[in-house]
């Protein structure tokens, strides 16, 4: 099958440009190929913008074990509509991703369920020192340094710099210093005020915990991934990289803060807590300044009543990847950045980052995910036009400039204004640690 997109305005590793790009089976074969090229499809694209599907590398579809809150199937129609044509995802589902069997038989379940292209990490416990260091077909490893289920907390000291110490993949962390959350909940004790779990999980919880992980990856020169940044005063921590150290920040970090508990009540909780207006606009800054590298979505589904349930028997975390895109085009159309930099952010950077084999760029042999955007598209995000299965989002009735209209994963298109194409499921992302991650890739 041979697809011809057409007069696009195409985003290239080396800036836009108004051309056209073939597809042969699953790979891009072509940047501005011949008129007289024989196709069985042309895609008219003038007016339209065209860029890397984007990867989200931190979600929690839910599958196996969670599967009323979201799963692999409505997790990836979702991921599609959104133009997300890769994810990542965490290994706190039930049962836990702990071990290599457990890793291969989500791998398995992904296969035959997800329509867009898939990875898993695997998470550290107590007891799994020995999977960790020998794991196989994951980005890497997941540790929960706060509040987590089960065995998956690691507030030992000594466990956590072991694993620095002796394991070699990438490591991703959640960052929150159990300690100071435990005063902050006793000090707090008996509140069913939604607005102190701000308080209870403070910008000093997340500080503290990016500094005791990021004391240990210069010390073990291990690379770290710090997840979820939700706090300005983080950054300046790992702003020295030291050329092991990455960060992400989510939309929700980017777009809510303290005062969205007005009007969102405990559909605004989520780990780490909301912070100030002022830490918006760090955050944003920070991206801008490459000293964090990657936007993703921390997309963690729950069903809508008992999100509306009481503080602080309501679970934390909110969905994010059906909007995630929009609302980062939206900053475009805000001339608050580029389209460039929100496919820096979101695919190219992803990519270096989990060191993900030919993806995040459109340039001839890469993998054809590729997303179609209206970049004048105008509409305001509605709750039943959610594809996640708990049918809500923290964004409701925002309006928002910039929308993916057409997906393609490996070359298949597998979303169209609001229709799926599920005949052919995604594949299983390849990942080649030896590329050295984000800092060996990324020009200075």
């Amino acid at each position: 099958m041979k697809t011809l997109i057409k007069n696009a305005t195409v985003i290239l590793p080396d800036g836009p440009q108004k051309t056209s790009v073939l597809i042969d089976g699953a790979q891009i074969a072509e940047i501005d190929p011949a008129e007289s090229v024989k196709v069985d499809e042309t895609v008219y694209a003038y007016g339209m913008t065209l860029i890397p599907g984007v990867i989200d590398a931190h979600v929690h579809m839910r599958d196996p074990g969670l599967t009323n809150k979201e799963d692999l199937r409505s997790g990836s129609r979702a991921c599609a509509k959104g133009g997300i044509t890769t994810f990542l995802d965490m290994p706190n589902t039930s049962p836990a991703t702990v071990s290599q069997k457990l890793l291969e038989e989500k791998l398995t379940l992904a296969a035959n369920k997800s329509i867009v292209n898939y990875g898993f990490f695997m998470g550290a416990t107590l007891t799994n020192m020995e999977e960790l260091k020998n794991a196989k077909r994951t980005p890497g490893i997941k540790i929960y340094m706060g509040s987590s289920t089960g065995d998956m907390a690691l507030t030992d000291p000594g466990l956590l710099e072991a694993i620095f110490a002796e394991t070699k993949l990438p490591i991703a962390v959640h960052a929150e210093d159990e300690s100071i959350i435990d005063k902050m909940k006793q000090e707090l004790a008996g509140t069913r005020n939604v607005v102190d779990h701000s308080k209870i999980r403070s910008v000093e919880a997340e500080v503290a915990a990016v500094k005791r992980a990021c004391a240990l990856a210069r010390e073990y020169k291990h690379r770290l991934h710090i997840c979820h940044v939700s706090a300005g005063a983080s950054v300046e921590v790992f702003e020295d990289h030291a050329d092991v150290i990455t960060a992400e920040v989510t939309p929700h970090h980017l777009f809510l803060n303290v005062d969205s508990y007005m009007n969102l009540g405990t559909l605004a909780q989520m780990n780490p807590s909301l912070k100030t207006a002022e830490d918006n606009e760090a955050l944003l800054q920070a991206l801008l300044d490459d000293k964090i590298q990657i936007v993703a979505t921390d997309h963690a589904p729950h069903e809508y009543e008992e999100k509306c349930g009481r503080y602080p028997d309501t679970p934390s975390g909110v969905p994010g990847v059906d909007t995630a895109l929009p609302l980062m085009l939206d900053l475009v159309a805000k001339d608050k950045c580029t389209i460039e930099d929100v496919v820096h952010w979101m695919c190219e950077g992803p990519a270096l980052v989990w060191d993900i084999m030919e993806k995040g760029r459109i340039e001839v042999g890469y993998d054809a995910d590729l997303v179609l955007v209206d970049m004048n598209k105008t509409q305001v995000i509605r709750s039943p036009n959610m594809e996640t299965k708990c049918r809500w989002t923290p964004f409701e009735g925002r309006e928002v400039t910039g929308w993916p209209v057409r997906t393609w994963v490996c070359g298949k298109e597998v979303y169209r204004d609001g229709k799926f194409d599920e005949s052919r499921m995604g594949v299983e992302v390849m990942f080649d640690h030896k590329r050295g991650g984000y800092w060996e890739g990324v020009e200075d």
